[in-house]
């Protein structure tokens, strides 16, 4: 399956498009960073990771429009302080001007941070990401009491790299973001890459939290199953998991090895049913960002 092939892949469910809550815009410099460690292979990751779709800001918008990609995040995420208010104003500029971009928003531990993600939310901010194996910190700092409240109470989601791969760091794994579910269960949070490596463990913690989700990001693709294969066993889990809801789209767009339409192609060879994949590629993610509803068009039709 090529990229070509995306605009029928959706129109064969019958959908409008895709949504994507994983998709990644930074500043220009810091892009180019990000970039630049992927195409070394990361730190201990022992393999090539060429980023697909090194490509500007606007060729890259443009370019999902023409996969029919209505709705994607914006995901950048601080590393460390005194960074993330400046990315969320970058972000949160490119949603206005760019056609289908969620308003998007980070944070990290550090004091003031209440207030700049209380600023985000007044102007919109539609999902968060934080990135404890980058940032390097623990999710239950104190520093963070406040914001995991608010977002708790505004019922927007936060997508969280939480899981191990592709390299452990301190505040990785089940147990530290686990820990910040249990004081606030009713956060609505997505577990980016389906947990991986740890995935039972995270599908508990979903089936602990009704407001917890998982994204699909480079789960199931060749990729990623050389180097943190899914079990089998947990298919089913998986199955029943995106018909409650609470599976969604994420592809890592544009800092994947592999063509987008790859992900699309990973998840079909799952054979969970056509079902299933309209709910992950569409309604689930539009129901998690509190988006309008939009009819499914006849198989084979559509814009």
């Amino acid at each position: 399956m090529n990229d070509t092939d995306v605009p029928a892949f959706w129109r064969g469910l019958g959908l409008p498009g895709l949504a994507d809550v994983h998709v990644h815009f930074m500043p220009p410099r810091m892009q180019r960073r990000v970039w630049a460690h992927f195409a070394e292979g990361g730190p201990l990751l022992g393999r090539p990771w060429p980023v697909r779709y090194p490509w500007p800001d606007e060729q890259r918008v443009a370019y999902l429009g023409t996969l029919g990609v209505r709705h994607f995040s914006a995901l950048a995420y601080a590393h460390r302080p005194a960074m993330a208010a400046d990315l969320n104003d970058w972000t949160l500029e490119l949603a206005r001007t760019a056609s289908g971009c969620l308003p998007s928003a980070t944070f990290y531990p550090e004091p003031g941070v209440a207030g700049y993600v209380d600023a985000a939310l007044e102007r919109g901010a539609q999902i968060f990401k934080v990135h404890l194996q980058v940032g390097g910190f623990d999710p239950n700092d104190p520093l963070l009491d406040p914001v995991w409240g608010r977002l708790s109470e505004a019922g927007v989601p936060v997508v969280v790299h939480a899981g191990s791969g592709p390299v452990a760091a301190g505040h990785t794994g089940p147990g530290p973001f686990g820990a910040t579910l249990a004081r606030y269960p009713r956060l609505t949070a997505v577990i980016a890459h389906l947990g991986a490596p740890e995935y039972e463990e995270f599908l508990g913690l979903a089936d602990r939290y009704p407001r917890v989700s998982l994204d699909t990001t480079m789960a199931f693709t060749d990729f990623f199953e050389g180097l943190a294969p899914l079990p089998p066993r947990l298919l089913p889990r998986i199955r029943d998991l995106g018909h409650a809801g609470r599976v969604v789209l994420g592809s890592d767009f544009p800092n994947i090895p592999h063509p987008y339409a790859h992900q699309l192609e990973s998840l079909a060879r799952l054979d969970l049913g056509d079902e299933w994949l309209r709910a992950v590629c569409w309604h689930n993610p539009l129901r998690l960002l509190g988006l309008p509803a939009t009819g499914v068009l006849a198989a084979g039709h559509g814009a």
